[in-house]
């Protein structure tokens, strides 16, 4: 079962799930959800601070990538705490070339880079990512 808010998937993380999974399964919540009202509220309530400081940053990033991606209209103010930053830079591809570290400095979405995290230009995509706007198309 997906995880309902961001808040379920980090506390889920902390119980021992994968953090790629949950994230992922939480995407998908977050992707699915009918209004944009729902969409906020799936990311409204503040996760708990885990040991974990780059999970902490990790998820502040998600939160405001999705308001903003998804033009939900605001930020939760709780993604925005100095807890959710790192004091040094993370590159989440495993063992990345200075070449990749130079990719991945500049590919970074601000939300990601504002908190010293170096990731791919789009994050956070998936298969079951929001669909575009159909066009209507005339009949012949």
């Amino acid at each position: 079962m997906r995880p309902n808010t961001l808040a379920e998937a980090v506390e889920r993380i902390q119980a021992g799930a994968s953090q790629e999974v949950a994230l992922a399964e939480f995407v998908d919540t977050f992707d699915l959800a009918p209004t944009i009202e729902a969409k906020y509220a799936t990311i409204e309530r503040e996760p708990p601070l885990a040991q974990d400081q780059k999970l902490n940053a990790l998820v502040g990033a998600v939160a405001e990538y999705l308001s903003k991606n998804r033009r939900l209209g605001r930020v939760p103010q709780w993604a925005g705490g100095p807890a959710r930053r790192l004091a040094e830079p993370w590159f989440t591809a495993a063992s990345p070339s200075p070449g990749m570290r130079e990719y991945l400095t500049f590919a970074s979405p601000a939300e990601f880079a504002s908190r010293n995290i170096f990731t791919e230009e789009r994050p956070l995509r998936r298969a079951r990512g929001p669909r575009p706007a159909e066009k209507e198309t005339e009949s012949e």
